[in-house]
């Protein structure tokens, strides 16, 4: 990996489209996802896991002062094991990269690497994949089950979470607007599937997932 620093961020809207007409939109590509996620695996020495994890409390807030950073989650191994599996999220894969290619990581990954048994892996997806990603040597999900398992979060969550927002919004009159409404429940349920289900779930269910 190179050291260059990181990118300048830009601008990423482009004011000639207000002008563009019907056609020349209509010929554009579709873009680009506007999340990407970083999976990376470290599997720690077991004599090292304390100094790993004074190591991840150093990294973690440099991370966060990157543009278009969106937040990391750490699942700490189970009992047995030494697996790390950080997931990262960025805006865009340009910030992604200015974060992965930056001085400030390289110094970070050089005194990690002694740290660990085996060289770190990475991958680098985009919007939700990042919920079924097996561990190494594992066969993907299949698509059924996949399905299966994001249906069964989404649909109970579309029943309960309304509820009580609807409740606040009758005693909160700014709240009571139907666009309002529709957004909070709907950040909600992204938040709990994003944060707080489908991370544990999928550690959960991982022997039927990726059996």
């Amino acid at each position: 990996m190179n050291s260059e620093r990181p990118a300048a961020a830009v601008d990423p809207r482009e004011p000639s489209l207000r002008d563009a007409s019907l056609a020349d939109v209509s010929a554009r590509g579709f873009p680009r996802p506007d999340s990407v996620t970083a999976v990376i695996r470290h599997r720690v020495r077991a004599d090292a896991l304390a100094d790993y994890e004074r190591w991840l409390e150093r990294i973690v807030p440099v991370a966060q002062r990157f543009p278009g950073h969106r937040g990391v989650d750490v699942i700490r191994p189970v009992a047995g094991s030494s697996l790390y599996t950080v997931t990262i999220r960025f805006d865009s894969l340009a910030h992604a990269d200015d974060w992965f290619q930056s001085s400030a990581r390289q110094t970070l990954l050089a005194e990690l690497l002694p740290l660990l048994s085996q060289e770190e892996q990475r991958e680098t997806v985009t919007g939700l994949e990042f919920w079924f990603r097996p561990e190494p040597g594992q066969k993907p999900a299949r698509r059924y089950k996949q399905f299966l398992l994001t249906l069964a979060v989404i649909y109970p969550l579309t029943l309960l979470v309304p509820m009580p927002i609807r409740w606040l919004a009758r005693r909160w009159t700014w709240l009571d607007h139907t666009l309002l409404i529709h957004l909070l429940v709907a950040a909600v349920i992204v938040g709990l599937m994003t944060y707080v289900l489908m991370p544990r779930l999928t550690r959960w269910l991982a022997k039927w997932l990726y059996g």
